[in-house]
């Protein structure tokens, strides 16, 4: 765990990689709507991530950030972002102990600091800014509704206010979906503060649509290094790359993919060599 920012990648490289993997993808007549940041971590721990934000731009499709907004505080994280389309900040909790509970952050890390921060940067922002809230099952969440919904109220420049709840294995067993009446209470109250036109889910499975650019292994492990697969995406997507069930079965036995369920459903990931 750190909060220390360094260069993850020669920024150089790195766009090379994008634009061939974006020219491989567009040769097969799939459309790409962002190029987004969402790497097996934070983004903004990367201290390279401005010069690869604007070495992207020559791609021409609008680039979009995912974001914990832990470091959104530092003027050198709210410099790198600044040239994004799109920023996904989020916004679990707006008391200390609270957030300390769900989020586990770094020791050195302060909340009113980090909110401050996301206030700073949402005035400035000249793009598509949203929050997402992530709720979790088995926490008394008291009055918290009502204080981030006046928390999020106050930053007017948000175009959209998402309340989430993982659809996909997360990092902690203990960290399960909220029951449906806690949403709905959540929805209820950030709408009746912020406007129901601004306030959406985030609870339902995304779909089963990912791309092949016809390295189907190689896909099907950069897929789910950062983003588990259920069980039909991962049929769906090797029926398109005209390829069969064998594949999995060959790299679960090479341990190069995990099964595991939750909730009720089959999803596959891939597995880290330092993790059993």
């Amino acid at each position: 765990m750190t909060i220390e920012r360094h260069g993850f990648y020669n920024p150089e490289k790195f766009s090379k990689i994008v634009k061939w993997k974006v020219d491989e993808v567009l040769s097969k007549g799939e459309r790409i709507d962002y190029l987004t940041f969402v790497p097996d971590g934070e983004p903004t721990l990367d201290s390279n991530l401005g010069r690869e934000i604007s070495l992207l731009k020559c791609i021409r499709i609008p680039i979009a950030v995912l974001t914990n907004a832990s470091l959104v505080w530092e003027e050198t994280v709210r410099e790198s972002l600044r040239e994004a389309d799109y920023i996904s900040l989020k916004v679990d909790a707006v008391s200390e102990d609270l957030w300390r509970k769900i989020n586990m952050p770094h020791k050195d890390l302060k909340l009113n600091t980090i909110l401050e921060g996301i206030t700073d940067f949402v005035e400035d922002f000249k793009g598509t800014i949203s929050s997402e809230t992530m709720l979790i099952d088995r926490i008394d969440y008291g009055d918290e509704f009502e204080n981030i919904a006046d928390y999020l109220k106050s930053l007017k420049k948000l175009d959209k206010v998402y309340i989430a709840t993982p659809t996909r294995p997360p990092a902690e067993r203990w960290a399960q979906s909220a029951k449906e009446q806690v949403l709905n209470e959540a929805f209820q109250v950030f709408s009746k503060k912020i406007g129901a036109d601004k306030v959406e889910y985030l609870i339902g499975y995304e779909g089963n649509t990912f791309t092949s650019t016809g390295k189907v292994e190689e896909d099907l492990l950069s897929i789910t290094a950062v983003h588990p697969m259920r069980k039909e995406a991962v049929m769906k997507f090797l029926r398109k790359a005209n390829a069969d069930w064998c594949l999995v079965e060959e790299l679960l036995k090479e341990s190069k993919l995990r099964e595991l369920d939750y909730e009720g459903n089959v999803f596959y990931m891939r597995k880290l060599s330092n993790k059993a």
